[in-house]
Parts: C-alpha cells; sequence; structure tokens
C-alpha cells in the first residue's frame, strides 16, 4: 500500500495526484507570517478546502496552527515542494520525495542544460530555444514556425488612442459558494483575533481556486484574448485593468493547470487557425520559457540569491504606499493606478509590476529583498520561487547582471507612449525640473546618477550615461528628486 501523499497548497491539481491516499494540511501560522493581500489569503484556503471536498473519503483533511503539529512522527510521500522553507520542513519530517511536478522541465533537464555554462551565460532566450527544439513545440523539424523563434518585437502595439479599453469580454470570473463563504468568515475572526494581518480588499474572489474552474478560464482567454495578447501584452489602459491578458499564473501557480496543457492549448488554437502565431509564441514563451526558467534559477542560484543580491546598493525602506496598498497616497496617477488595481484584486498585469511598480522602485532604491517579499504578499500568484529572479534579478538589477543584462529603467515617455495614466496625471512626462516635472522623468535622472559608478562599466548604459553627463541641470534634477516626497 503507497504511503499517504502530503501535498502543499500548490500542488492541487490532478498531476499531483496518483490515486492514493492524500494528506491535506491548512495551517494557520503559514497565513501569520506574512502580511498577505486577502485576496491571497482567500484563495489559498478555498483552494485547499475545494480540493478537500472533491477528494472526499481518499484525503484527510487537517486543519492545525504548525505543519509539524499534525504531520511530525508520520510517515509519508511528498512531491519535491516548491520553495527552500518547504523543502527544508519536509526533510525534517523524514518524509520520502518525489520529483518535482509542475513544469515543462525538470531540474535534471535544466542541469544538463547549464552544465559549464557560467551563470551570467545562462540567458533566458538560449534556455528557451533549447526547451522548443527539444520538444517540438511550435518547430516545422529543426526550424522555428514562422522562421522565428521569438515575436516580442511584433508585440509592443500601444494601446487604441482614446480608447476606454480593448473592447474584449468581461473575463471570466468564478461563483463563489459556501466553502467560499466559510473561508470569509474563518478570515475575520482570525483577524478580529490578532492571530493574522491582511492588506488590501475583500473578495468577490476574482481567480480559480479548483480545476473546473481553471479550465473555464484556460478557454476563456483562448476564446476571447489570445489573439489580443501578443499586439497589446505592453499596453495599459486606466479603463481595461484585464487587457488581454490570461491570469492564468493564478491556477498555474495553485498547481491547477499543468503548463505543458496550457501550451498544447493555445498551439492547437493555432493549428486551427484563426489566431496569430506572434501571440501563441509570446504564450508558449512565457510559460516555457520564462516560467520554467525563473523556476530554475530559484534553485541554481542558491538559498541566499535574495539575501546577498543588492548590486546597487538600494537600501530605502518600502514607503507606505505600498505597505499599505494605498493609491489614494500617491500624486502620480500611473503609480497610484496600479496600487488601487493590486488592492482592490491582489493582481496586476506583467508590465504594470515591471515597469510601473519596479521601475519606480528601481528608481527610488527600494531594499530589493524587502520588495521581492512585498511582491509575494501582495499579489496572488505571488510564490517565494516567481519573485527572486523577477524581482530582484530582473527588476531591481540587484543581481548585476545575471538575469537582465542592464537595469529595466524609464522615463515617463515609455508610460506615456504604452499607457493612457498620463492624460489625467497632474505631471506632465516631458519635463523634468520643476512643479509639473514627471517623477518617473525625473527619476530616471536622478536613479543614472546616483548608479552611474556601479554601471558604469555596463556596455548598455553607455548611451544612457552619456547623456546624463550632457544634462545641464543634472544637479537640480537630483536635488529636486532628494527632497521630493518619497509617498
Amino acid at each position: 500500500m503507497s504511503l499517504p501523499r502530503f501535498l502543499f497548497a500548490d500542488q492541487l491539481g490532478p498531476h499531483y495526484d496518483d490515486g492514493g491516499p492524500i494528506v491535506l494540511v491548512e495551517a494557520s501560522a503559514v497565513l501569520a507570517r506574512r502580511t498577505y493581500h486577502r485576496a491571497k489569503a482567500h484563495l489559498i484556503l478555498s483552494a485547499l478546502r475545494h480540493r478537500a471536498r472533491e477528494l472526499g473519503d481518499r484525503v484527510e483533511f487537517l486543519r492545525t496552527e504548525h505543519y509539524r503539529d499534525v504531520l511530525a512522527g508520520r510517515e509519508l510521500e511528498v512531491i519535491n515542494p516548491t520553495s527552500w522553507g518547504a523543502r527544508a520542513l519536509v526533510a525534517d519530517l523524514g518524509a520520502s520525495v518525489l520529483p518535482s511536478r509542475g513544469f515543462v522541465t525538470s531540474e535534471q533537464d535544466f542541469a544538463r542544460w547549464a552544465d559549464g555554462r557560467p551563470v551570467s551565460r545562462l540567458v533566458m532566450e538560449q534556455f528557451y530555444r533549447h526547451v522548443r527544439t527539444k520538444t517540438g513545440v511550435l518547430m516545422r523539424g529543426p526550424e522555428p514556425e514562422g522562421g522565428r523563434f521569438n515575436f516580442d518585437h511584433d508585440n509592443r502595439q500601444a494601446p487604441p488612442r482614446n480608447a476606454v479599453g480593448l473592447g474584449l469580454p468581461v473575463p471570466w470570473a468564478p461563483v463563489e459558494d459556501d466553502i467560499d463563504d466559510e473561508v470569509r468568515r474563518d478570515l475575520d475572526e482570525l483577524v478580529r483575533d490578532g492571530r493574522v494581518h491582511l492588506i488590501g480588499a475583500d473578495g468577490p474572489r476574482r481567480f480559480a481556486a479548483t480545476r473546473a474552474e481553471a479550465l473555464a478560464a484556460l478557454d476563456d482567454f483562448i476564446d476571447t484574448r489570445l489573439s489580443d495578447f501578443g499586439p497589446f501584452e505592453d499596453a495599459s489602459l486606466t479603463g481595461d485593468s484585464t487587457m488581454a491578458h490570461s491570469r492564468l499564473s493564478v491556477p498555474l501557480n495553485l498547481g491547477l493547470l499543468h503548463p505543458q496543457e496550457v501550451i498544447d492549448a493555445v498551439v492547437a488554437a493555432y493549428d486551427a487557425g484563426g489566431v496569430p502565431l506572434a501571440s501563441v509564441e509570446a504564450v508558449v514563451r512565457q510559460i516555457m520559457g520564462w516560467r520554467d526558467w525563473v523556476w530554475h534559477l530559484y534553485w541554481h542560484l542558491g538559498e541566499n540569491y535574495v539575501a546577498e543580491s543588492n548590486f546597487l546598493a538600494a537600501h530605502e525602506p518600502l514607503p507606505p504606499a505600498f505597505l499599505q496598498l494605498d493609491g489614494g497616497a500617491v500624486e502620480a496617477r500611473c503609480l497610484s493606478h496600479v496600487l488601487d488595481e493590486v488592492s482592490r484584486t491582489g493582481w496586476a498585469h506583467h508590465i504594470q509590476r515591471l515597469m510601473i511598480l519596479g521601475n519606480w522602485s528601481l528608481q527610488r532604491g527600494y531594499e530589493p529583498s524587502a520588495l521581492s517579499d512585498w511582491f509575494i504578499n501582495a499579489f496572488v500568484d505571488g510564490t517565494p520561487w516567481v519573485m527572486p529572479a523577477n524581482v530582484v534579478g530582473m527588476s531591481q538589477h540587484a543581481d548585476g547582471g545575471i538575469v537582465a543584462t542592464k537595469p529595466y529603467a524609464s522615463g515617463g515617455a515609455y508610460i506615456a507612449k504604452m499607457t493612457d495614466f498620463c492624460g489625467s496625471c497632474r505631471f506632465n512626462p516631458k519635463i523634468r525640473l520643476g512643479p509639473q516635472a514627471c517623477p518617473f522623468t525625473a527619476g530616471y535622472w536622478a536613479f543614472l546618477d546616483r548608479v552611474e559608478p556601479r554601471i558604469r562599466g555596463n556596455h548598455r548604459m553607455a548611451q544612457p550615461l552619456a547623456g546624463l553627463r550632457r544634462l545641464v541641470d543634472r544637479d537640480a534634477v537630483v536635488a529636486q528628486e532628494r527632497a521630493r516626497s518619497r509617498w
């Protein structure tokens, strides 16, 4: 008889279940360790309880404060979990460990690909092409479909002028049930008793918490948004929080969908006709390329990667507007809007994370590990393995160039081009000095001034640094940004 299999809350799909007895644990201390978004805490508990109901007599569903309180001394098997902390727990419990699941490639696959490559050469694009070639996805023999592996240059359209949104149907959303009602009451009690501290708005639940819901969300994305995803994946509109994004990172990171089935579904839509190759390739690259690559880097770079990465010497604490998700405390319209959206939903699409939240934080020198923790806590799809490479590496350039070859900093011109935020803002993205100076435009130059000694050897930053040296009002801009409220 097989050992009972203990599944974590991000291992809830059928690909983690081989038919034997299952143990699920709802541990309140998990919620108490961090200041989570209310929507995230709700989603975790709802997903666990829905899975327990689905499994029926096959599951032992335990509610406790700490995992060890109910698991210590038991013979269990586990599928290798997704964080350093969870793997330490599993080792302490003495559980029998099965290989990781839930990704296109295995840790052994990545180790073979990375063998002999210096860390600076573990480039995502090369890994992505390797996996495409190995799996045959979007390949015609040895050649990529359409003659190119990457159509990213085709996918940078600005949003339609004077549009409120993309005109797409309202995205799929679940219908709450009695389990969600129970979760809401339990969270109210935990907060009232001071056992957990949460941020952000309560309900309704917007993301899949069951396998059936996850499949419905996948079908809805393919039917209503996939074709427009590629062209507008970098665009933002005030009146359209979802745009053409899938929001499938949430059920993927709960383990409710397998990434390969998402890839297969979008490729099948392309093969059936009517869906642009550039949009399909963009989804495949984000999942098979970026998602797998970030997962593998989490293990490859080591447990101390976040704590030891601060190449740009960024030490500013996160401001109250971030910690309290208070967009009303911010004057810049773009940042105010995105913080309000995160407060309301626990989610924002990737360009808002990178070029609004991340860009702002990079310019102002927020401490990278604190920012990574904030993203884990405030976002419904935030996990310990997702955020290090995304936030510390790519967004904040804190690793000095392992994940991204240059800092992802930009002025207000980029935001003005790719969004409609600037039209309703009191700041002008073309102005860097004075009362109307855009904090992104001025902040960009102040950022370059601050980090110049550390990045002058980066050839990709030669042109921006040359521009900085020609700036006639450089000292005034820097002084202005030092004095400006940090919100």
